[in-house]
């Protein structure tokens, strides 16, 4: 399954949005925010570029993700409900005890999640190693791994890019979700991780910077991403946390909390 029709594709993005707001609004906790800002990048990852098949979601040959950032769970959960991992209206358990949709991913219990995440800075070391165990078997399939902006001011996050450029892991695709906030404020004023774009250059990334709700710009830099040999690539993607809701965009108080009932049917019908 690959979607190429970026109209369709941008439609898809509003229904993982949709399905974002549901699971917290429902679980009455989670992270809006940094979800909403990651739903074009996951649609593009799961619609149009990766090797899945959510009716063998354990495939030896299967492309990997790792959601470094595992508090936008939300996120990645209604990308993989509306990719047909598991159903659409699971989401609503979101949080819920006796749910398999707990508020960081678990590989153990959830189709499709390819790593445990929720200790920040970690992702990008399990990514190498799913990379460089891909070159060693030449089984051909590639690695993404999504990190916040804010959890690249962990130190393991630059360990991880030396090893990734040592390495020569041509098959990893690093993606930022570069909102410029977390939980305390702007992320330049908490602890500034700017410029990323010379960082990772002198650390040995390929570096595309794209706008992160342009769907084009998007499919273009994962294309291009996989034309890079020799070193990983890093995507710079600049975006809008709460992106599709006008009260939560650009807001850090809604990096993680839930709206109420009122704020709920606002941002739903804002995203239909």
């Amino acid at each position: 399954m690959k979607i190429t029709d970026v109209k369709e594709l941008e439609n898809i993005a509003k229904k993982i949005r949709i399905g974002i707001i549901e699971q917290v609004y429902n679980g009455k906790s989670g992270h809006p925010g940094g979800s909403l800002s990651c739903a074009d990048i996951l649609t593009v990852l799961y619609f149009n570029q990766m090797n899945i098949n959510p009716e063998n979601p354990k495939a030896e040959a299967r492309d990997r993700f790792v959601l470094s950032k595992g508090h936008a769970s939300p996120a990645l959960y209604s990308t993989l409900a509306h990719r047909g991992f598991f159903d659409v209206e699971e989401l609503k358990t979101f949080r819920n005890i006796e749910s398999k949709l707990q508020g960081h991913p678990d590989m153990n219990k959830v189709p499709g999640v390819d790593m445990t995440t929720g200790s920040l800075g970690q992702g990008l070391s399990v990514a190498n190693g799913m990379a460089l165990s891909s070159k060693l078997n030449s089984n051909g399939l590639r690695v993404y791994c999504l990190v916040g902006d804010g959890e690249i001011q962990e130190g393991q996050v630059w360990e991880a890019a030396m090893s990734s450029a040592h390495y020569k892991l041509d098959n990893l695709c690093l993606i930022v979700d570069n909102n410029n906030l977390q939980i305390d404020g702007e992320v330049d004023k908490v602890k500034n991780i700017y410029p990323l774009d010379d960082k990772f250059k002198s650390f040995g990334f390929e570096v595309i910077k794209i706008d992160g709700h342009n769907i084009s710009q998007i499919i273009e830099s994962f294309e291009t991403a996989k034309k890079i040999k020799g070193k990983p690539t890093v995507i710079i993607a600049n975006t809008i946390k709460g992106k599709g809701v006008s009260f939560m965009e650009n807001q850090a108080g809604w990096h993680g909390k839930a709206p109420n009932e009122e704020q709920y049917k606002q941002a739903i019908e804002e995203l239909m």
